[in-house]
């Protein structure tokens, strides 16, 4: 898969990865390209462009309103694909479509899969989506090397991780705790055991999000998963002050 063997020449040169999260649209397509702009200087190794869906059941409340507003403000699947597209021929790192199952479902399984690989999409991450249902988008997906990416949780037995890691491509993306998006995660023994039984379930690189917020959080994870996954803080950054803001915030998340 070329979202794994990229993954794991990056790993070859960094201890900890990066990925972070652009909502499609909000505040402005326009703002997602100076975010971008950013993350880019920043060496930011993924970036998950959510496709804006009305009720984002995965998410809390920052990236409720800004899907809800990108919404109402018209933003489309056919508007996302399109930047995407201009994303993906121009920044250096890996794009994944970010949404739920309604946008692929309405768009038919072998539409989505030709515009997203049409579109430089490395794979997708459709977290109201089970596994048991994906077969077929997950087979069409082959034949044009995307990943589709599977949550684990905490709350997953034995018997369900190894379902999961049976189906999983290009990464696992940990859920670090119960809940939504946006909340604070301890980061502690809790999280470490669970790290370690998701590698027990899967040889891919191990991402972990939900409530990874700052640079205490990454060094904790270093040593422990490959992959950071930073959303709402950086939304949250840019609503705080925009470009100047995003900037000290991955400065200081980095330095």
């Amino acid at each position: 898969m070329v979202l794994e063997q990229y993954l794991r020449d990056r790993l070859q040169h960094k201890d900890l990865l990066l990925m972070t999260h652009v909502v499609c649209g909000y505040p402005s397509f326009e703002d997602n390209w100076r975010e971008l702009e950013i993350m880019a200087d920043f060496g930011v190794d993924m970036v998950e462009l959510q496709f804006p869906f009305s009720e984002p059941s995965a998410d809390g409340p920052l990236f409720v309103k800004a899907n809800q507003q990108a919404v109402a403000d018209g933003v489309r699947p056919a508007d996302c694909f399109e930047f995407m597209k201009k994303v993906s021929d121009h920044f250096p790192f890996k794009v994944l479509m970010m949404g739920y199952y309604n946008t692929a479902f309405k768009m038919g399984h072998a539409s989505f899969i030709k515009r997203l690989s049409a579109a430089g999409g490395c794979g997708y991450i459709l977290p109201d989506l089970p596994v048991e249902e994906a077969g077929e988008l997950h087979q069409l997906s082959q034949s044009k090397e995307l990943a589709p990416i599977v949550l684990m949780t905490p709350t997953n037995t034995d018997a369900r991780l190894k379902i999961l890691g049976a189906a999983a491509e290009g990464f696992i993306y940990a859920v670090a705790r119960k809940g939504v998006t946006g909340g604070q995660t301890e980061m502690g023994d809790d999280l470490k055991a669970f790290i370690s039984h998701c590698r027990a379930h899967s040889n891919l690189p191990i991402a972990v999000g939900f409530g990874v917020s700052q640079k205490a959080d990454l060094d904790f994870l270093r040593g422990k998963a490959d992959i950071a996954i930073i959303g709402t803080a950086a939304l949250k950054a840019w609503e705080d002050g925009g470009e100047d803001t995003l900037r000290a915030f991955f400065s200081g998340l980095l330095d």
